[in-house]
């Protein structure tokens, strides 16, 4: 008969190790491969405008900034963001699930104001992966989409205005 402690190391050995080494192999996989790491972000394009016309655009790569004023007219800015409001944006993405978000997030054409409701295209790109999402702010189908699309809107519209008072 085999004693306690040689049934506890087979024990060991042909359940927990396999176990351990399954889940750190797994596990480091993941993490090795995880597609939006703040170490391999490029930048952010940020598009919006009433209706159609995405007028008012910001590219982080270049800084290039062009927005239209209260009277109409359009403005060219060079706006660049620091590695602090990089990696805010790029949290908050994160926190909010932007990269599970729907490619188009669009209200239904019969909804009323659908063709005059403020349209936003957001595009975080990184060294392997990009994630572009269209959304249109009449959009009611699913409220809490909703609501995590405007937070992360509204975080990079602030993180703009920061940038644009230094």
């Amino acid at each position: 008969m085999a004693s306690l402690r040689s049934k506890k190391i087979f024990f060991i050995l042909s359940i927990v190790v396999p176990f351990l080494l399954y889940c750190f192999y797994y596990y480091g996989m993941m993490i090795k491969n995880a597609p939006y790491k703040f170490t391999e972000f490029d930048s952010i394009v940020f598009k919006y405008g009433d209706g159609d016309s995405l007028k008012n655009t910001y590219n982080s790569k270049t800084g290039d900034y062009q927005f239209v004023n209260a009277h109409d007219s359009i403005i060219h800015k060079h706006l660049k963001l620091n590695d602090n409001d990089l990696v805010i944006l790029h949290r908050k993405a994160a926190d909010l699930g932007f990269w599970d978000f729907p490619a188009h997030i669009d209200a239904d054409s019969l909804t009323p104001g659908f063709d005059k409701a403020p349209k936003y295209y957001i595009q975080f790109n990184y060294k392997r992966k990009s994630k572009t999402v269209l959304y249109n702010a009449a959009y009611n189908d699913n409220a809490k989409l909703k609501e995590a699309a405007d937070l992360l809107i509204k975080q990079i519209q602030t993180r703009l205005e920061e940038a644009e008072k230094r």
